[in-house]
């Protein structure tokens, strides 16, 4: 192999690095940023200069990595180990260094966390606590039939602008991750909400000081509204309908995704609906699958129906 040097500026092989994914893998700002930092922190730990990054060792990574393991979670730790890996191998194709010292350092173990989500009654009266006899309640009826309908993340939905929207397919185009572009249908409520939302979306325009926006939800001054503010009259609507969840508007998403495996949905076909890059974080809502498929076999399963009517027999 070609022997290369690293270029001369200390910050220069992550910046290069950070470019790389910015260009080729189209990655987010928030990842990028959290990229950076973590590597910017490896590269502080190994002195501050260029040759010490190019030039560590297995050991002086996990060094690094046991200097934060008590500070951060172990998704964040994964997340770091991800952003080092991913400059190892980039390094070595730009020929910096021979072998990867991060190749055989093992990922910790992240805790799986099932989805919370509502149930159908909950989607209904969350609904119905939204007031549609105002320009505002209009708006939040629209973005919670959408959010629910959809299954789109808040950030997608307050970047959509109007010519994202193809209300005779009922479909949106919707920018995700990574810049990647998916097409998303909704159904017949979420399109009724939504023409009902636009005239009160025309009013709010008036208000703006900024004249005329592309974006589909308004704040009250008539410019896009913000995912913080989709937080704050969530939580307004969950205490209203009398929902004893702390939940965020993610939970709509999770919301979608069970709903969808519930009623038998392909797990292949929902992931592409959500956007997600890797089937494995699709099945996180296998959780519900197994439940159903438990609750059928204690109905249907001989010995297990048997041991159920014995119980029922015992109580009596």
């Amino acid at each position: 192999m070609r022997s290369m040097s690293a270029p001369a500026s200390a910050r220069e092989p992550v910046k290069q690095f950070i470019e790389h994914l910015r260009v080729q893998r189209r990655l987010s700002e928030n990842t990028l940023k959290s990229y950076r930092t973590d590597l910017y922190q490896l590269q502080d730990f190994l002195g501050g200069s260029s040759p010490g990054l190019i030039k560590a060792k297995q050991s002086d990574l996990r060094a690094f990595l046991a200097a934060h393991h008590l500070q951060i979670s172990a998704r964040s730790m994964c997340r770091k180990l991800a952003a080092i890996r991913g400059f190892y191998r980039f390094a070595r194709q730009r020929e910096w260094l021979k072998d990867s010292p991060a190749d055989k350092i093992r990922s910790p173990a992240v805790p799986r966390n099932l989805p919370t989500f509502l149930d159908r009654d909950e989607v209904s009266g969350l609904l119905a606590s939204l007031d549609s006899k105002t320009d505002l309640g209009l708006r939040d009826r629209a973005l919670v039939e959408m959010l629910y309908a959809t299954g789109i993340r808040v950030s997608e939905l307050v970047g959509m602008n109007l010519q994202d929207a193809d209300l005779k397919e009922r479909t949106i185009r919707v920018t995700g991750k990574g810049n990647k572009e998916r097409l998303v249908p909704f159904g017949r409520q979420a399109l009724g909400a939504l023409r009902g939302y636009l005239p009160a979306r025309e009013r709010l325009l008036t208000k703006s000081k900024k004249g005329s926006t592309p974006a589909v939800f308004l704040n009250r001054l008539g410019g896009r509204l913000s995912a913080r503010s989709v937080r704050r009259l969530l939580d307004k609507a969950i205490v209203k309908a009398g929902i004893l969840l702390d939940i965020s508007p993610h939970v709509l998403r999770h919301t979608f995704a069970t709903h969808l495996l519930q009623a038998g949905a392909d797990l292949r076909a929902i992931q592409e609906l959500l956007g997600h890059a890797s089937l494995s974080v699709t099945q996180g809502y296998t959780h519900v699958e197994v439940k159903q498929l438990l609750e059928v076999y204690d109905r249907t399963h001989p010995r297990a129906r048997a041991a159920n009517e014995r119980l029922e027999g015992e109580k009596e």
